[in-house]
């Protein structure tokens, strides 16, 4: 009898308290807006189509919103050099959520540190992929020959995809 009346004390003192800390706790599970893989892809072959039109050999790095790769696609005279490069452009996106080329002007103070970090370029080439205002990854490009070729031929393949960045399904 006595090991009910404790229980049910303990339940009645110890219940409300659990009730409060399960209502104010943060969701467990969170919505997040992801790029699929055929987004990447067509980002990918539409910065190669346009640096190819200007004459460029360039590689192409399409991050997902944390910088694991989504899409890598260099063009037949482009190197390993140059692909690590573009992804580490696209790294210092996903560091900034702004462009490679902006984070350098804008944080030139920290520009050095900031590429010693592993995997991270802080040079032009790089740019945002945003759908609908919501960050959903980067795109890294090198091999045009400079950061702000790079950096145009990134901007043609995501205006390429713009209408479906803009109208994006969620």
């Amino acid at each position: 009898m006595q090991n009910r009346f404790t229980t049910a004390i303990g339940v009645s003192i110890f219940m409300p308290l659990l009730l409060t800390i399960s209502l104010t706790c943060p969701a467990d599970v969170v919505s997040a807006r992801l790029m699929t893989l055929e987004l990447a892809r067509d980002i990918a072959w539409n910065v190669i189509d346009a640096c190819r039109k200007e004459g460029h050999q360039v590689s192409v790095v399409v991050t997902d919103r944390s910088g694991e790769p989504l899409v890598v696609m260099r063009d037949v005279f482009s190197n390993k050099f140059l692909t690590k490069l573009a992804h580490g452009k696209a790294n210092a996106v996903v560091l900034s959520s702004a462009s490679s080329g902006d984070m350098r002007r804008n944080r030139a103070d920290i520009a050095n540190e900031l590429s010693s970090l592993t995997g991270v370029i802080v040079l032009p080439g790089g740019l945002p992929v945003q759908a609908a205002g919501s960050f959903i990854g980067a795109v890294g490009v090198s091999g045009a020959g400079t950061g702000e070729k790079d950096e145009a031929c990134a901007r043609k393949g995501l205006d390429a995809v713009q209408e479906r960045l803009d109208f994006a399904d969620y």
